[in-house]
């Protein structure tokens, strides 16, 4: 396998090869860090439009919109972020290849409210906008690919592989653009490509070998963008917060909300970094694919919790059309579904099964289920927030006192 030279100061254009996939010391650099502050302004528009339209009662147009939204947000992500992890060089090419990859973001985020607005309306989805994003960032990674299919014989196959498929794709989003058809065609047809594009990087690795990406790396940035997506949840908390104040000024609501809010967010971070994925990664390359792939739901979830809140924030400044029981459902649900995602990801992980996690797991759902029932009697949204707190408060304790043993038990038996 050919390497890289060690980096250096000099960005001058040099050979895009394989990095060493037992790298030490591999972390994020300072490129990717900035391309991904360009997500927080996408997820921020993603999560206010859907709020927007939960707010309104028109649940179907707001999930099918965010679904589409961080679809398009996160896969793009994904796709730079694991080329990143096994050919990063550098150089000024990589690095304008990345800015063209930020202004694809940049217009994505900014074509969200007419396709929020036109799927709500029913008839058409005007995503041209979001597309026109979408394929931006998609070309700066064709050019990436076949960068490197020039200069690493040995990831040729594999390279042109990716830049062919991902060209044919680009193609049809294009095309669905300009034939414009009705809601359930677009849905179809997204739908499609969509699985287009989540079949790309199976097919490119197992027909013409496997990327070097750094398991130690992937799993960091992975993190980072979790991190990123919480900012959400502080947010929409923040927006709550505010709403509380702005009604009712300084009170014990406004305490609880604050509280609930950051609570819940910093819950979330701990139950999320409970997973050993760089260890698990690093002996078992071959679970890349459907770690990285379950991610998507893992980063939907976390940025539909802040948008709950935010939903949150207007039935507490009373300009919401739905009550406070419909306004804690879209935050418990968000919440019960990044659950969902992260225990199965556990278990696939490291492919086993604890039944302590269904205790666990149970025990979650019912302290969210308690939220509701508690709004639905009645109890303000503050109430219901820090109730839905314990749900991951009851998996750290769990974790904390008996869990961790069984995870160090599970993760010999990984590595053996």
């Amino acid at each position: 396998m050919s390497m890289t030279p060690p980096m250096s100061r000099n960005h001058r254009v040099r050979r895009m090869v394989s990095r060493d996939p037992e790298e030490s010391h591999r972390t994020a650099t300072p490129l990717e860090l900035l391309f991904d502050l360009t997500l927080v302004v996408a997820f921020s528009q993603a999560g206010s439009q859907a709020a927007h339209l939960l707010e309104l009662g028109h649940y179907g147009p707001a999930i099918g919109a965010f679904s589409f939204s961080v679809f398009a947000i996160c896969w793009a992500w994904i796709n730079y972020s694991w080329l990143a992890s096994a050919f990063d060089n550098d150089d000024v090419f990589f690095r304008i290849a990345t800015m063209v990859q930020m202004i694809g973001v940049l217009i994505l985020a900014l074509g969200l409210p007419q396709m929020f607005h036109s799927i709500d309306e029913g008839a058409h989805v005007d995503n041209s906008v979001v597309v026109a994003g979408y394929v931006i960032m998609r070309v700066a990674m064709i050019a990436l690919w076949l960068r490197i299919a020039r200069h690493d014989a040995e990831q040729r196959r594999n390279a042109l592989t990716y830049a062919l498929l991902m060209g044919i794709v680009q193609v049809g989003w294009i095309t669905q653009i300009f034939l414009d058809p009705p809601l359930a065609v677009t849905a179809g047809v997204v739908v499609v490509l969509g699985l287009f594009e989540l079949f790309i990087p199976i097919v490119a690795e197992m027909r013409g070998g496997r990327s070097p990406w750094h398991p130690h790396h992937i799993a960091e940035r992975y993190g980072l963008l979790v991190i990123i997506t919480l900012g959400e949840v502080v947010l929409g908390t923040i927006l709550a917060v505010s709403a509380v104040i702005e009604v009712q000024g300084w009170s014990v609501e406004a305490v609880l909300v604050a509280f609930g809010g950051t609570a819940l967010a910093f819950g979330l971070w701990w139950v999320y970094f409970m997973m050993p994925s760089a260890e698990v990664l690093a002996r078992h390359r071959e679970r890349g694919f459907v770690w990285g792939y379950g991610h998507l739901f893992v980063f939907g979830a976390l940025a539909a919790t802040g948008a709950g809140l935010h939903v949150a924030a207007t039935v507490i400044d009373h300009t919401a059309h739905i009550g406070a029981t419909a306004a804690i459902w879209t935050l418990v649900i968000p919440v019960a579904i990044f659950l969902v995602a992260l225990f199965t990801l556990y278990s696939l992980l490291l492919r086993e099964f604890d039944p302590f996690h269904l205790v666990l797991f149970v025990g979650a759902i019912l302290a969210l289920g308690a939220s509701v029932a508690a709004v639905a009697a009645g109890a303000t949204i503050g109430v219901g927030i820090v109730i839905a707190v314990c749900s991951p408060l009851i998996v750290i304790v769990g974790y904390e006192t008996v869990g961790h043993r069984h995870q160090a038990a599970a993760l010999e038996r990984a590595m053996a």
